[in-house]
């Protein structure tokens, strides 16, 4: 099936049904083993994993501070990160487990009668901590329908910990510091970890609200500028196989519209990130097919600017920009 895909006149397309649409290449831009660190955010990482301290990142959105986890989960050999997305409702104890409570309720009601363990799930940090002891050592503490694989190291990621509420890092200090969680469900059961099988913890936050200095001190902090010019054609060449060089016309056109879009004389209220800008030109370039730059092509720049500019006041700025500068 060719692009477009969706015509918006109500005829009905004669493919099959449903129509076959092609698969996603946004994977493409979040293949771990295309992301390239900075000096910076590398020595930060190796800090942190040096004294077995959480890394937190910081940096604007579309930086890059989530598929860090996965690039270094990657490139260390491990399973991708054990993910916790954070919530403006999340509590401490979900970092660790959910226990439903209703649910047993329910089931007492009912007159099931379950061990408080079948209503534990256990989450991210906790099922990390759980996966470094041996499974005889936390066998009474596992759920029947648990298959603990045997010890392993995992990865972490807390993503976006500033949308907590503020007791959120307060209430994780000792935990975060000694690797260990309790569970006053099951009696107040400790876990600890196995300090040879620490897991790695990767935390990110955008800055939405300041975090506490107590939780701070425990961390080692990196803020992932956004990335200068050259750096920038090295990711993009990376990610999306374009050959990174005076010439490739495309590449360098795409790399100066979208400084000008972030530039302050554009008005823009949200800049374009990294992010944006990666699924922008993979879109572009699979719109213009054979097109040498489809940035000589107002039609296809405008056909693909939603996934670059994310309002509609800043669409309508950016579309003038687009045409003043292909006047250019």
């Amino acid at each position: 099936m060719k692009f477009p895909f969706y015509r918006g006149d109500g005829t009905r397309q004669q493919y099959e049904s449903p129509a076959k649409l092609p698969i996603s290449r946004r994977s493409l831009l979040l293949k771990p083993e295309y992301y390239i660190a900075d000096l910076g955010l590398k020595d930060a990482c190796n800090v942190a994993l040096l004294l077995g301290q959480p890394l937190l990142l910081t940096g604007e959105p579309g930086t890059g501070k989530t598929q860090f986890a996965y690039s270094l989960a990657w490139e260390l050999g491990f399973d991708p990160p054990l993910k916790f997305e954070t919530k403006s409702t999340s509590t401490a104890r979900d970092l660790f487990y959910t226990y439903d409570a209703l649910k047993r309720f329910q089931d007492a009601q009912s007159g099931v009668l379950s061990s408080p363990l079948d209503y534990i799930t256990y989450q991210a940090l906790g099922l990390a901590i759980l996966l470094t002891r041996d499974p005889a050592e936390v066998e009474q503490i596992l759920p029947s329908n648990f298959a603990h694989p045997g010890k392993v190291r995992s990865v972490i990621l807390i993503d976006e910990i500033d949308k907590a509420p503020r007791d959120f890092p307060n209430d994780l200090l000792n935990e975060l510091e000694h690797m260990y969680f309790r569970i006053p469900e099951l009696g107040n059961k400790i876990i600890e970890t196995d300090p040879a099988l620490q897991p790695i913890v990767i935390i990110t936050s955008n800055t939405e609200k300041d975090l506490p200095d107590a939780f701070l001190r425990r961390c080692i902090y990196y803020d992932i500028p956004f990335p200068e010019h050259e750096r920038l054609a090295e990711i993009i060449a990376n990610r999306l196989g374009l050959y990174n060089g005076s010439s490739n016309p495309f590449l360098q056109d795409a790399l100066d519209l979208f400084y000008q879009l972030r530039s302050p004389q554009s008005g823009l209220r949200k800049k374009p990130a990294t992010a944006e800008l990666l699924g922008w030109l993979l879109a572009l370039k699979t719109v213009a097919g054979d097109t040498p730059n489809p940035l000589d092509k107002l039609d296809l720049v405008q056909a693909t600017l939603s996934s670059l500019v994310k309002t509609s006041e800043d669409q309508e700025k950016a579309r003038q920009l687009v045409k003043q500068w292909m006047l250019q």
